[in-house]
């Protein structure tokens, strides 16, 4: 496993009143929840990243306000035209 080290001003974390541990735990959600919506990595591999369950990572969507779909309108017609 590759670790970071990320330098945030004491300012940041008073700020938004989060222990270390708190911040990089949210930072990693938020960038897995990005990066899913995005669509550059899969719905497992985000919740990989985010250090959550899959079910966890749905919920953590839901609180992002992002849809677990990575469905385009357009996918998906061409889907059920094909189960026809």
């Amino acid at each position: 496993m590759t670790q970071l080290t990320l330098h945030i001003p004491e300012a940041v974390l008073a700020t938004l009143q989060q222990a270390p541990d708190e911040f990089l735990q949210e930072l990693r959600v938020a960038a897995a929840v990005k990066w899913y919506e995005l669509e550059r990595v899969s719905q497992g591999r985000a919740a990989e990243i985010a250090g959550l369950s899959r079910a966890a990572f749905i919920d953590a969507l839901s609180r992002y306000r992002v849809t677990p779909f990575q469905y385009t309108v357009e996918a998906l017609a061409e889907e059920l035209r094909d189960a026809d």
